[in-house]
């Protein structure tokens, strides 16, 4: 495959992943999205008998002065993982050429 090949790849695939990320926050306004955290607090009230309080307020929330949709916290949480697989993949990658430079020079 040509190197110009692999950067329309590339772009084309960074763009469907930004479509696959954006699209819901416009196509589905107003839609409610109850996560693990809403099953867990349902769960602990079912077993306790009273409300789940949380132990602390999330930092967004409290900057925003508001809560988040739910699509968006899934978002963010999305973006903050893709980012820290991100980092892993590139560390990874630099370890395996490095070994593979160190081999060859050898």
């Amino acid at each position: 495959m040509k190197q110009q090949s692999h950067k329309v790849l590339v772009v084309a695939l960074l763009a469907a992943a930004l479509l696959i990320s954006l699209l819901p926050l416009f196509l589905l306004r107003g839609a409610e999205f109850g996560g693990s955290d809403d099953a867990g607090s349902e769960m602990v009230a079912e077993v306790t008998g009273e409300a789940y309080e949380p132990w602390f307020t999330p930092v967004l929330e409290s900057a925003l002065g508001g809560e988040l949709p739910g699509e968006v916290e899934s978002l963010m949480f999305c973006v903050q993982t893709g980012i820290g697989v991100g980092v892993i993949a590139f560390v990874l990658g630099r370890w395996v050429e490095r070994k593979k430079w160190m081999d060859k020079k050898e």
